[in-house]
Parts: C-alpha cells; sequence; structure tokens
C-alpha cells in the first residue's frame, strides 16, 4: 500500500511545494546554545509540530556544529565552528544541512553561513629575515620582505605593512603577475659599511580587522661590497597540471636562473624562497643544483591550485638572490565511483496509482569534482515507470502508465548512476517494487449459458451440479460469493426449485422433478467478489429433466364396456391377414421408454392369430376353419422399451361367425381349446407329401409359360403392364387392356378414415382385376358383377393409401361370388408398400 509518506512527497515534489532554502548566518567561535534563527518560525509551523512530523536534521559534515531545539523551534550552536578549519582560505563559508519533515513529507536545504572574526593575528611564517646588501648598491635596489599570512577572510584578513623609520631604507609594495602584492625593501641612500656594517628594521604587518591585529618580523640588513648581479630565472611564472594521485617524487618543473658573475658569485643553489607559505613547503621538494622540483608527499584535494616561490641564490661572499612563482594545478581523476541513497520507497503501490505518482525519492553524489563529479542517472525496469530530475542531485521515481496487478504483481527497478569521467564509473541499485491489489477484475463465468440435466424422481437436495466464476483479483477482491436470481420460470419462482451454495456455487434440487409436468427451466446465478465497490457477473443455467420409464403403457382402444372384455366378430371366410382390430395405446414418458411394442401373450389358439409388433394390429395368421372354436381370446401385451421396461395387457374376445349375432356370448369363462393341432399337423403331412408334385408341377409349368411367351404375346408390346407380362397364354385373349384406378374412402369401426386405392385391369392372374379411381362400396359391389371388360373378372384388387399419402401400403383382394368386403375389412395402413396380402 501506497504510504502517507509517499503520497505527500508526490503532492511535494510534483506540485514544486519546496519551500527552497533557509539562509542563516552566524560568526564563527560562537558559544554553545546560541540561537542562530528560528527554523519553525520561517516554515510557518508550531515548535510542537517538528516533533510530530518526526523531522530529521541532516548533515552531511563529520560533525554537528548546528541543530534544532526541539522546545523552541530554532536553530542554536552546537558546538564553535572555526571558519578557517572548516573552509579555509575560501571567501564564503557556508555549511548546508537537510531538514527532513514527515506526516506530510517535505525536505529543506539549510545554508549556514559561518561570518569571519578578527580572531587571527597576521604573523610572518619564515620568521626574522637577514639580507646582506653590498654596499656599492645604488639606491633603488629592491629586495623581497616575505609576506605575512593572516587565516582571517575579508577585511579581517586584508593585511598592511609598515616599516620601522630608517634613512636608508623605505617599504614599498611590489606587485606580481597575477596581481598579488609582497612587501619590498627599497634602499633609499647607499649604505656605507664603515659606518654601519648591520641595520635592523621591524617590518609590521596589521590587518583590518577591528580591533586591527598586527605581527612583526625583525629584518637583518649585512652590508658587504661584494658579488653586484643576482640570478635572474628565466621566467618569472611557472605553471603546470598534475593528477591528484600523482606519487611521490614526480617532476613538476626544471627551473633555470642565470647569473653573469664569475666563479662563487656565479654559482646558483636553489630552493623555496621564504615567501612560500608554511603548510605548502612540505609539497614539494627542490633540488638545489639542478632546480627539479618534485613531488614530496599527496598534493591534497582536487580543485586546489597550489601556489610557491623558488629562490636562486648565487655562492658570492655576498650571494644575491632572485625568486619566481610556482602554480600547480592538482587536477581531479575519476576514481569515486557516484554513491545512489534511498530516501524513500513507498512499497507496494496500488495498481490504480494515478500516472505522476512516487514511489521513491533518491539522491546521488560523487566525491570527484568537475566532469568526474557530474552524475546522471538512468533507469531500466520493464515496466511502466520513469526517472525524473527533481532538484539538486535528487531523482524522483515515478509511475508513467497504469498498473495491472493481473499481469505483473512485482517489478525490479534497476537505477544505475554513472558520473562524466572518462572512462566513466557506474554504480548501480535495484529497487523492487510491489503492486497491490484493487478490485478491478469482475468475476467471469467459463460460458454466459449453462446446461445441467437431472434425471426425474430426484431426491430433494440431490446436487444438479455447480457454477464457477474466476476473479483474478487477491484477497477479499478475488473471493467470489453465488447467489440465485428469483425470477419466474414455466410459472415457478427459481428459488422454489432449486438452491445455490454461496460459497461453492454447488446447485442442489429443492424438489423431486417430473418429467411429465416440468420437463426443463432456467434461471440466473450471480457472482460477485468480495471488494468495494462490488463487481458483478450472472450466468444463465438452463437444467433439464430427463425422463425416466416412470410411466406404464395406457391401452386407449379397446376398451371393456361396462368390465367385458371387448368383442371382434371375423367371418370364417376371412383370409390370411385379415386386420381383426388394432391395439391403441400410449406412453406418457418419451423417447426408447414410450417405444411401444405388442405381442400376444396368450391365446386359445395361437396358431390363428399374428399381432404387428409396432402398430399393434391383430389379424389372422392362417385361413378359418370349420375346426376352429366359435369364441376365441387373445390376451396383447404392450411393452415399452424402457430399463427396466413396463407392460399392461388388454384381454380381447373373437367371433368367428359369417353374421353377426344379435347377442354376443360370454367370453368371462374359460379358455377353449379344440382339435386345431391335429387339423394343423393334418395339413402338414399333406404339405410334405405333396413337395414332390409341386416341384414337378411348377417346372413344367414354367416351361410352358416361357413357351407361350414367346409364341403368342401381343406384339403392342406397349400396352402391357408387368402384371400383364407374366400372365402367359391366359391373356391372350385380350392382351391390350387398358386401366383405371379407383379411391375408395370408408369410415372403419376404429374412426379412422382410409383412402383405398385400385387399379383396374388385369391382376396377377387371369381372375384378378386392378381398380384406379375413387368408388363407393356399391360401385365395388356393381364392379364385381362385371366392368367394360371380355374379360373374365373374379377378384377386384384393391391397395390401400392412408389419408393424402401417395405410397400404397397395402394391397386387398376382392373375388367374385365372395361378399364384398366392409370398410373394417380392408387393410390397415400400416403394412409396408409392395406387400399385398393375398
Amino acid at each position: 500500500m501506497v504510504g502517507w509518506r509517499a503520497a505527500v512527497l508526490c503532492l511535494w515534489i510534483s506540485c514544486g511545494s519546496v519551500a527552497g532554502q533557509l539562509e542563516y548566518s552566524v560568526s564563527e567561535e560562537t558559544e554553545r546554545g546560541v540561537v542562530v534563527g528560528s527554523v519553525a518560525q520561517d516554515l510557518r509551523l508550531s515548535a510542537a509540530s517538528l516533533s510530530l512530523r518526526n523531522f530529521r536534521f541532516l548533515s552531511s559534515h563529520g560533525e554537528t556544529y548546528f541543530g534544532v531545539d526541539l522546545a523552541s523551534g530554532s536553530l542554536v550552536v552546537r558546538e564553535p565552528a572555526d571558519r578557517e578549519r572548516l573552509c579555509g582560505a575560501k571567501a564564503v563559508c557556508v555549511l548546508i544541512y537537510e531538514l527532513v519533515l514527515e506526516d506530510p513529507l517535505e525536505l529543506h536545504k539549510v545554508h549556514v553561513h559561518v561570518l569571519d572574526i578578527n580572531d587571527n593575528s597576521p604573523h610572518f611564517p619564515a620568521g626574522d629575515v637577514q639580507f646582506h646588501i653590498p654596499e656599492f648598491l645604488m639606491p633603488g635596489a629592491r629586495f623581497t620582505l616575505p609576506n605575512a599570512e593572516d587565516a582571517d577572510e575579508g577585511s579581517n584578513g586584508l593585511l598592511s605593512y609598515s616599516l620601522s623609520p630608517s634613512r636608508h631604507f623605505r617599504l614599498d609594495m611590489g606587485s606580481r603577475v597575477d596581481g598579488s602584492e609582497f612587501p619590498e625593501l627599497v634602499l633609499e641612500k647607499a649604505l656605507d659599511r664603515e659606518q654601519r656594517a648591520t641595520h635592523r628594521l621591524v617590518l609590521t604587518a596589521r590587518d583590518g580587522g577591528l580591533p586591527a591585529r598586527s605581527g612583526e618580523v625583525q629584518v637583518t640588513i649585512v652590508v658587504v661590497d661584494t658579488n653586484d648581479n643576482a640570478p635572474v630565472f628565466e621566467r618569472s611564472v611557472y605553471r603546470t597540471k598534475v593528477p591528484e594521485t600523482a606519487p611521490n617524487g614526480t617532476v613538476l618543473f626544471r627551473v633555470q636562473a642565470s647569473d653573469p658573475d664569475e666563479g662563487s658569485n656565479g654559482e646558483i643553489r636553489y630552493s623555496l624562497s621564504n615567501s612560500t607559505q608554511a603548510k605548502l613547503r612540505h609539497y614539494f621538494h627542490v633540488h638545489p643544483r639542478n632546480g627539479e622540483v618534485r613531488v614530496a608527499p599527496s598534493l591534497g584535494p582536487p580543485e586546489t591550485l597550489l601556489e610557491a616561490y623558488i629562490e636562486a641564490r648565487d655562492k658570492g661572499a655576498f650571494s644575491l638572490a632572485n625568486t619566481a612563482k610556482l602554480l600547480v594545478e592538482v587536477t581531479d581523476l575519476n576514481d569515486h565511483a557516484p554513491e545512489v541513497n534511498l530516501l524513500t520507497l513507498s512499497s507496494p503501490v496500488s495498481e490504480d496509482a494515478a500516472t505522476g505518482t512516487v514511489i521513491a525519492l533518491l539522491s546521488v553524489r560523487d566525491e570527484d569534482l568537475g566532469p568526474n563529479g557530474k552524475v546522471t542517472c538512468s533507469m531500466y525496469s520493464g515496466g511502466p515507470f520513469k526517472l525524473k530530475a527533481s532538484f539538486g542531485n535528487y531523482y524522483s521515481l515515478l509511475t508513467d502508465g497504469p498498473l495491472d496487478r493481473e499481469q505483473v504483481s512485482e517489478y525490479q527497478v534497476l537505477i544505475t548512476a554513472s558520473d562524466g569521467g572518462s572512462p566513466p564509473l557506474s554504480t548501480r541499485r535495484t529497487l523492487t517494487v510491489s503492486v497491490a491489489d484493487v478490485n478491478d477484475n469482475t468475476p467471469s463465468f467459463p460460458k454466459s449459458k449453462q446446461e445441467l440435466f437431472v434425471a426425474e424422481n430426484n431426491a430433494p437436495g440431490a446436487s444438479l451440479g455447480h457454477v464457477f466464476a474466476q476473479d483474478p483479483d487477491l484477497g477479499k477482491n478475488g473471493l467470489v460469493f453465488y447467489e440465485l436470481l428469483d425470477i419466474i420460470s414455466e410459472g415457478q419462482a427459481a428459488s422454489s426449485l432449486v438452491a445455490v451454495d454461496s460459497f461453492s456455487g454447488a446447485i442442489t434440487a429443492k424438489i423431486s422433478f417430473d418429467f411429465e409436468r416440468l420437463r426443463g427451466f432456467h434461471f440466473q446465478v450471480e457472482a460477485r467478489d468480495g471488494g468495494f465497490p462490488r463487481r458483478s457477473a450472472t450466468v444463465t443455467v438452463n437444467l433439464f429433466v430427463v425422463d425416466r420409464n416412470d410411466n406404464v403403457p395406457v391401452i386407449l382402444f379397446p376398451l371393456p364396456k361396462n368390465g367385458s372384455v371387448p368383442v371382434e366378430i371375423v367371418p370364417r371366410s376371412a383370409r390370411t391377414g385379415y386386420l381383426i382390430t388394432k391395439v391403441v395405446a400410449e406412453d406418457a414418458d418419451s423417447g426408447s421408454n414410450a417405444w411401444l411394442s405388442y405381442y400376444i401373450f396368450q391365446a386359445s389358439d395361437s396358431s390363428l392369430f399374428r399381432i404387428s409388433a409396432n402398430v399393434g394390429e391383430l389379424r389372422t395368421a392362417r385361413l378359418v376353419l370349420p375346426t376352429d372354436a366359435v369364441k376365441q381370446k387373445v390376451v396383447v401385451v404392450v411393452q415399452d422399451h424402457g430399463d427396466p421396461s413396463l407392460s399392461t395387457s388388454v384381454t380381447l374376445g373373437v367371433l368367428l361367425s359369417s353374421s353377426a349375432p344379435q347377442v354376443l356370448p360370454d367370453f368371462e369363462d374359460g379358455w377353449e381349446t379344440g382339435g386345431h393341432l391335429s387339423a394343423q399337423n393334418l395339413y402338414l403331412t399333406i404339405a410334405l407329401a405333396c413337395i414332390s408334385f409341386l416341384f414337378l408341377g411348377c417346372l413344367l409349368f414354367f416351361v410352358c409359360s416361357k413357351l407361350s411367351q414367346s409364341a403368342g404375346c401381343c406384339t403392342q408390346s406397349c400396352c402391357h403392364s408387368p402384371e400383364e407380362l407374366r400372365c402367359g397364354s391366359k391373356v391372350a385373349s385380350n392382351p391390350c387392356i387398358s386401366s383405371a384406378t379407383i379411391d375408395v374412402t370408408t369410415v372403419e369401426r376404429l374412426s379412422h378414415t382410409y383412402l383405398y386405392w385400385a387399379s383396374l385391369g388385369l391382376g396377377y392372374d387371369n381372375n384378378s382385376l386392378l381398380l384406379h379411381g375413387e368408388y363407393t362400396a356399391a360401385d365395388l359391389r356393381n364392379l364385381a358383377s362385371g366392368v367394360e371388360l371380355n374379360v373374365p373378372i373374379s377378384c377386384i384388387q384393391i391397395r390401400n393409401r392412408k389419408g393424402d399419402h401417395a405410397n400404397v401400403n397395402a394391397m386387398v383382394r376382392y373375388c367374385s361370388g365372395l361378399p364384398f368386403p366392409s370398410p373394417g375389412d380392408l387393410p390397415d395402413p400400416g403394412i409396408e408398400p409392395g406387400s399385398p396380402i393375398l
């Protein structure tokens, strides 16, 4: 989470609310406890708020000379500061502190100017001075006097010189090439060694402080009368640069001076002049003969200009000397890598943080100087971040785009700080930034619709399945709860049918479902997360009730009347396949559970009856024999194809009679059995005995038919139907006969409407007639006596089709000499096409 410190820091940096820097001045050597200024007042804060905001007063120095008093909020002196020790010869001595306030976070720079006081007196580091001046020197000769030093700054360190009164000498100020001045002793009047061999003068240096301080040195002049030429340097100023890490013994210069004198008066020795500051004397070593100037120890910090003076003095009895200036600039080397300091880091950061949110504040520094100490920072994170320079050597790490914890939950931000040296030095620091989760994802279902199946007759509380939604958020934001939306489906409230577990999404049944009453319904489940604000999504669940075989087939026809067995009358002239009745049943189940099959469970004569397994048509399986009993009973079982299967049965009475009796006999008595088995055996025996005769007869008939067909067929073969081509010689008298069609519509006792189609023409033999067209039953009877055909007619074949379907389903044949079949005797449309019943 983003802390309040980082939030305030973000606001402070982004809005530019830096109060700037606080400037204070205090004189050096100020005693402890002295108040320099009111920090709290300058920041417009109360003294108590400094403690409440956990302020820190940071110093980059080894010693803390100043601090902030918590009680008063004032900047006070902790230790007396010596400006000369802290800043040396710098014109301005400033101590820099950093004031950090938290809650909210603020950063201020505090500059304390240490003002110089006149606490140092001028002094001559070289001590007493002695000159040997030949007497023959003319007035105007000049002799360099040593410079005094004063560690104070400004007017406190501004020196003026004075010389004790003398008739032969006066004090004058000489000027160097760089503009600096030094005291010179000027000969005003020629010296007379015989009158006075030694002159003792006092050189006084006085600073500009108030009150002024002064220092003195004694100048002794010994008058000699030899060696009238002083050495002369080739150059008055020698300048060079040397790296700060130059080893001991490195040659800086090779100075050279000349002296026109001869002998010892012209022999020169080199040394550091008394004008060189005492603290610089140990930096250099001068070879007395060849003038080589070498580095002695370390030259000190870089960017320092060392100023020294070298003296060339001859070896005359009264040696003469001259000086030249040495300027040595100590150059910086890139020998320090940058330092990266992390001041504050706000991690984790919320994934909905706005672009520009400050995550971290860093400071960089390099102890090198110049380009070697100029540090630039760069960043690599692979994420939406950027590094921005705030002020000075501070950098802030900000977001530069949206964050998504579900994609990346943690970033490794690599900060690289490089200086401007050659080659550059760099420092790397890795910051770990974690992304905090917010509720920015809605629970999602795999599909917008889900299907569940349950078998009917389930127990209440049975598990139907479950719904599942995913939420990639963390914690409460990703915790999903489920709720059933109470909508009305199929006339019932969803909450009265099913229940949804709020934690697991499991769906259970509240009731037992009945497929015959409710085949399915739909409801909606809402998934909500635990975040704030909550997010939700819905899924539509379609629940389908799967049928079970829990319903017994119900017989619709025939039905017992007044508890009696239904009776069907079958004429004794009925042929094989005669439709006795049709058992109609239904099953409330669906699918295979409602697929019904019909079979005869029990019959008084099992050889007389057969039933269609699919449509339930009860027909005669053979011709009715005179020996068959008048009363027959058949038990038909209707069975579905469920697992396990269920069945029901109906008992039918069959009366074998050519005419309808006035009173139906009672079929409630026991089952009757006759001598049908002996008759059947007789038929089988006759059939077996005649097999050979039938085979020979068929073979002979086939040969004769082929011979007759090839010899006497009608030349107008285009008029022949397939049936006529098979007729052979029996149709030779009238080989080309046109045909007509009839359609017969009647109502059977099963209240089904049938449309009968017949062909008028030759049938399968010369005694049959095919009829086409629509005729009534009376018309068919009239056709039985004859039509306008010159052929004998003995049968009418009638093809049956149901309704308006064009497919021919069955065919019956009406033969002359027999009563015309009633509509009930005509075949049911359930017989497959092309399978006529003869």
